[in-house]
């Protein structure tokens, strides 16, 4: 069954006027730019005049994806032994943030849980190197730093 769109056809080509339209596309994008610059919509965009941030001498094929995390600041793309390396780094501090027991040892038993079936898969990628934590003594050392910041109030 063929579609009245694609069957009409451009008296000038003989082609499709389908075909017609893709292959003017980007005369058509050009021009859209054009009347955008004219009407001033890229005036007094943020950076303009300025140079691209972070363009060192070493040819990074992904620096806008680099940057683009980094700007949006995304999370959860890591490969899961890296994002358990970072995890590891800041996970006193998460943990300082719960004001009860029950939720600190909650959440050393989630990260147990993610280092050990991070080990498990084998997707490839670094390897997980990251320990899994000690929940009691955590808990100990959670308590401690509590009473110190509550003797310094």
């Amino acid at each position: 069954m063929t579609d009245q769109h694609e069957s009409a056809r451009d008296d000038r080509t003989g082609r499709s006027a389908a075909a017609e339209r893709m292959a003017r596309k980007n005369e058509w994008v050009d021009l859209q730019i054009k009347q955008a610059m004219e009407r001033g919509e890229f005036d007094d965009l943020p950076g303009a005049g300025k140079p691209l941030k972070n363009l060192g001498t070493q040819h990074d094929p992904d620096w806008w994806l680099k940057q683009l995390i980094e700007r949006e600041q995304i999370t959860g793309v890591l490969p899961p032994a890296l994002q358990l390396r970072k995890d590891d780094a800041l996970l006193e501090g998460e943990l300082d943030r719960l004001g009860s027991e029950t939720d600190v040892r909650r959440e050393l038993e989630s990260f147990n849980r993610r280092v050990v079936e991070a080990r498990r898969q084998l997707l490839g990628g670094p390897p997980v190197i990251t320990p899994t934590r000690d929940v009691e003594a955590e808990v100990s050392a959670w308590r401690e730093r509590r009473r110190g910041r509550a003797s310094r109030s």
